[in-house]
């Protein structure tokens, strides 16, 4: 166990000059590492939201907006299908609180129009082993004639579930945009998103970037009357009246299905109209919506289509030619953040469904500073006691331990800075425990080597049978901790989690110094001291 082959310590010096190198940066001003060689680590720390501040906010899906605008467009399909040759007549469709209803006019056509109306029950799979799929809607039929969709419990609950995800999806693209390090999002609960932005100085702007839905469409807009007139009267059937950002704002009457949609986008980014050098986003299709746009600009020359987004006209311009060119422009007195704002929520796509803030906080740096000073003090604290401690009771082997120790705490400083974890106040919690656990292995290896020494061995064998017979202990001991921290990361959420990753971390690095970096020094010592009695 003492003796150890060249290439092995070569190899045990340059993970701990690794682990050095890799925790020097976060010594060192930026100024100072930008000057540095390019071949040497310049990474420093990625520090949570309670370290350095930030914004935290915690949303919740709309169900109800979700299940209203889910219900229209099933009345949508209710009338498509309807409408199928052999048509059959219908009246009083439309959406009932939480029901899409229509009644059959012939009641001799109502079980052929139960038959149709099968497939809109939307068969769902919730999960790649599931068996039978689950439907989102289920019919009643009444002997009057009235069909009533209504949502499924399950069928609601593989949606919202399903909306959860891809809600994060979209939030993850739009934090990443604006450049935020190293941003927490995840699920909590069944329908509630949370979303922390460590070392954001701008909430506002985040909660509103991160909170709008962003359901970019394309509507052709109705001339047979003004938005006024349309709403002083009804408006015809199938258009809708939608209000442009404008201060005040100028109602529009438009058609209400739309030609086309924000998920045919592939691209948005912000430029300046060569007019009157104001910010534009320029948008571009892919070839399926590029096609789509060119024939409907084709169609409709001289007519003023809109460009709406969450219900909001942007503008209507008129067509005057066609675009084939599968591009366009959307203008509205915007500033240059206001448009580059715009082009992130394009570019990372539409929210499936309408978010609440229930809970928003914004941390100060301030606060963070005092929590790594804090954690400083307690790490000092720990690490000179530990020290203290080491030498008193095993004397020139305890020096061994506590060089090993200072090995440790670069390790895992090293690792967190190279893996660029995020370092949370739990995780200097974790580091503080794993200081004091650091020296638990070099414990129970210099406790053997004294109970061998006693048996009467000499003192080269006690030191060799020594870290013989305490390496299984230490395995042992170790591994049902890093099972602990596996269990912890995979449930826990948040801090629960810095807190795992860097006992994990810690639980490596440790018997890496603790048993292979203080062995290599007890090694090098036996070789050139030859100790005729211990010196424990």
């Amino acid at each position: 166990m003492l003796y150890f082959a060249r290439w092995k310590i070569a190899l045990i010096l340059v993970v701990v000059t690794a682990g050095i190198l890799a925790t020097l940066p976060n010594f060192l001003s930026q100024k100072t590492l930008d000057s540095w060689p390019d071949f040497l680590p310049k990474n420093q720390m990625v520090l949570g939201l309670d370290l350095q501040g930030g914004a935290y906010l915690l949303y919740e899906v709309d169900k109800e907006d979700y299940i209203q605008k889910r219900l229209k467009g099933l009345v949508g399909d209710i009338r498509a299908t309807l409408r199928e040759q052999p048509r059959i007549g219908y009246t009083g469709l439309g959406v009932q609180g939480e029901a899409a209803q229509v009644r059959i006019r012939d009641l001799t056509k109502l079980a052929d129009a139960e038959e149709r109306l099968q497939d809109l029950k939307n068969p769902l799979v919730s999960n790649l082993f599931a068996g039978q799929p689950v439907d989102e809607f289920q019919i009643n039929v009444s002997d009057d004639g009235l069909i009533r969709f209504t949502y499924t419990d399950e069928g609601l609950d593989n949606r919202l579930q399903s909306i959860v995800q891809q809600s994060i999806e979209v939030i993850r693209r739009r934090v990443d945009e604006l450049g935020t390090t190293e941003p927490n999002i995840q699920r909590q609960g069944t329908d509630r998103i949370l979303v922390e932005a460590p070392g954001e100085n701008d909430p506002e702007r985040l909660k509103d970037l991160v909170g709008q839905t962003a359901q970019l469409t394309f509507h052709m807009v109705d001339t047979s009357m003004s938005g006024d007139q349309a709403m002083q009267s009804r408006p015809p059937v199938g258009t809708m009246v939608a209000f442009s950002i404008d201060d005040p704002p100028i109602p529009y009457l438009l058609e209400e299905t739309p030609l086309l949609g924000g998920e045919d986008l592939v691209d948005a980014q912000v430029s300046f109209d060569q007019r009157n050098n104001e910010p534009v986003v320029n948008f571009r299709f892919n070839t399926s919506g590029a096609r789509k746009f060119s024939v409907i600009t084709q169609q409709n020359v001289g007519r003023p289509f809109a460009i709406v987004l969450d219900e909001e006209v942007i503008s209507a311009p008129v067509i005057r030619e066609p675009i084939t060119g599968g591009s366009g422009q959307i203008s509205g007195s915007f500033t240059v953040e206001g448009a580059n704002d715009l082009a992130v929520l394009l570019r990372a796509g539409a929210l499936p469904a309408k978010l609440t803030v229930i809970e928003e906080r914004s941390i100060g740096p301030g606060l963070g500073q005092d929590s790594i000073e804090a954690g400083e003090y307690a790490s000092i604290i720990a690490g000179v006691a530990v020290i203290a401690f080491m030498l008193l009771a095993y004397g020139r082997f305890g020096v061994i331990a506590d060089l090993a120790l200072m090995a440790n705490i670069f390790l895992i400083f090293g690792a967190l800075t190279f893996l660029q974890a995020t370092l949370t106040l739990p995780g200097i919690a974790g580091i503080v425990l794993t200081i004091g656990m650091a020296v638990d292995a070099n414990v129970l290896i210099f406790e053997r080597i004294r109970e061998e020494a006693r048996a009467g061995r000499s003192a080269i064998t006690a030191i060799d049978a020594g870290y013989k017979r305490a390496l299984g202990t230490i395995l042992d001991a170790n591994v049902t901790t890093l099972i602990a921290a596996v269990i912890l990361f995979q449930l826990g959420s948040g801090p629960v989690r810095g807190f795992a990753v860097t006992l994990a971390i810690g639980i490596f690095t440790t018997v890496f110094s603790a048993f292979t970096f203080s062995r290599l020094l007890v090694a090098l010592w036996v070789r050139t001291a030859r100790p005729t009695k211990l010196p424990i």
